[in-house]
């Protein structure tokens, strides 16, 4: 292969949901650009964005109630809701676009509607989520909220939830119909089939073992056959680092002070899935509930109602694992291979300030299955053992970085690094990830990209008709929205 024939302008490094938000955005922006993806597994979509390794809860703060939190004052802060909410909004529009544009088929199969519901038992924590309620249910992208402490009611919501339940113990639950369950692996797989139709090179089993800076300022890729182990070199003008937990070895190889001193936390879920017809029947919504005392956010337990395949199933956890692999097809080497002279220190720091996080994974990894349904029957209170199996999902890797807050701040979130020219950005973090793959990648072009960024606009505000706009101050706008990405999604009932 001759060496013209391996520059590009654009090298994505992983084929997940991210890369591929990214490379739809950009070859409708830039037809032309020459763009090369470089994946290490046989396909597309297996890693964190396959749909058994996450929970495909479309992610837009209708449920989770971790992204609003009691203050001091007893006020309830809804504004990270809000925030997650028009991001998730902004991923709606773009697959409708990507829809109506017949770049991808039969919405269908990714997405498919779903009531979000909250739920939670004690008086303290009811009176909470009323006062939620009470926050949310006024703003217009949370229209169409309700609530209920009625058992009654909650028995025709959430049946298999309430069937043989003690109710002497308070119970409230807030549902929206609005909700979705999304099958990121099937999106990510439909935008890849999309951008190999437009001529984007999509290179499979290829292992990217070094990043590094030209004299030209272009990004120099060492490129490693998995199967056969030869090597090849790739340049691009720019390079998105995309490949999950794999991404922060790849910005430590690249050099830019912007990676120095950060490191990442490896940890697994663990779910209870339930494939028997008659339970799953009893069951149609995503409900979360509230984490356990000293729980990071991420645990949420939630009991969910799955599309895969065309077939429905329940799945409930997380339970949070520990493997020092940073992918779920990675090496056990790759925590101790991530840990350098300029991050130690910070890691150190994360050790001695999480003494009560590590105590509680310690705890989670040791669980019996049986434990485990305990747990489960807090949601489900007849759940029999025999109906549910243990299900390993992805590998997360949560930075740890120095803050404002401190040293060794674990952040649970999506962050992304990019070197001060916008040559190379990389990927990092969790949850809420892929629902906010469109939004990051906005962001990220912003940062990146500020040259072309006024030229793309109009092209940007036809794929994503509220780019640059605020949903919460334009009630019209997310009405018409709701609308038309119902329509073109299939969402409205």
């Amino acid at each position: 292969m001759s060496d013209r024939q391996n520059k590009n302008d654009v090298i994505l490094i992983g084929g997940g949901i991210m890369s591929a938000t990214l490379g739809s955005l950009l070859k409708e922006l830039v037809p032309d650009w020459k763009i090369t993806v470089f994946e290490r597994l046989a396909s597309t979509g297996e890693e964190s964005s396959n749909e058994w390794n996450n929970a495909g809860t479309g992610h837009a703060a209708l449920c989770e109630l971790n992204y609003t939190v009691e203050q001091p004052d007893g006020s309830i802060d809804i504004s990270k809701a809000i925030k997650i909410n028009e991001e998730f909004q902004l991923s709606k529009q773009f697959w409708a676009y990507l829809v109506n544009s017949k770049l991808i088929l039969n919405p269908q199969e990714f997405i498919v509607p779903l009531p979000h519901m909250s739920m939670i038992q004690g008086d303290q924590n009811v009176a909470f989520l009323k006062k939620r309620f009470e926050a949310l249910s006024n703003i217009p992208l949370f229209q169409g909220m309700e609530f209920s402490d009625d058992p009654r009611k909650l028995m025709e919501w959430i049946p298999l939830i309430m069937k043989d339940r003690d109710l002497n113990k308070p119970i409230a639950a807030t549902r929206i119909e609005s909700g979705t369950d999304v099958n990121f692996g099937a999106l990510t797989r439909m935008m890849f089939k999309h951008l190999k139709s437009k001529d984007v090179d999509i290179k499979f089993k290829q292992n990217v073992d070094d990043v590094k800076r030209t004299e030209g300022g272009s990004w120099e890729l060492k490129v490693r056959n998995v199967d056969s182990g030869t090597v090849e070199q790739h340049t691009a003008k720019f390079v998105f680092i995309g490949c999950g937990g794999g991404s922060l070895h790849l910005l430590q190889k690249s050099g830019i002070p912007e990676g120095k001193g950060i490191g990442g936390f490896p940890v697994s879920g663990i779910f209870l899935a339930c494939q028997n017809p008659e339970i799953v029947a009893q069951h149609h919504a995503k409900v979360y509930g509230k984490a356990p005392v000293g729980a990071p956010p991420m645990s949420v337990p939630h009991l969910d109602t799955r599309f895969i395949d065309k077939k429905e199933s329940l799945l409930f956890g997380p339970f949070a694992g520990f493997s020092p692999k940073f992918l779920k097809f990675g090496s056990m080497l790759d925590l101790f291979i991530s840990i350098k002279p300029d991050n130690l220190m910070t890691m150190l720091a994360a050790g001695v300030n999480n003494v009560s996080l590590t105590v509680y994974l310690i705890k989670q990894i040791m669980l019996s299955k049986e434990q485990r349904m305990a747990d489960l029957r807090d949601f489900v209170p007849n759940a029999k053992s025999e109906d549910w199996d243990l299900l390993v999902t992805g590998q997360r890797v949560q930075i740890i970085k120095n803050t404002a807050a401190g040293k060794g701040t674990i952040q649970f979130g999506t962050e992304v690094i990019s070197a001060s020219d916008g040559s190379i950005a990389a990927l990092l973090g969790a949850s809420p990830g892929a629902s906010t793959a469109v939004s990051v990648m906005l962001e990220l072009m912003k940062k990146c990209f500020p040259q072309h960024i006024k030229a793309w606009e109009p092209k940007l505000k036809e794929m994503i008709p509220s780019y640059g706009v605020s949903l919460e101050k334009n009630p019209a706008l997310i009405k018409e929205i709701h609308a038309s990405t119902g329509q073109t999604l299939g969402l409205n009932r």
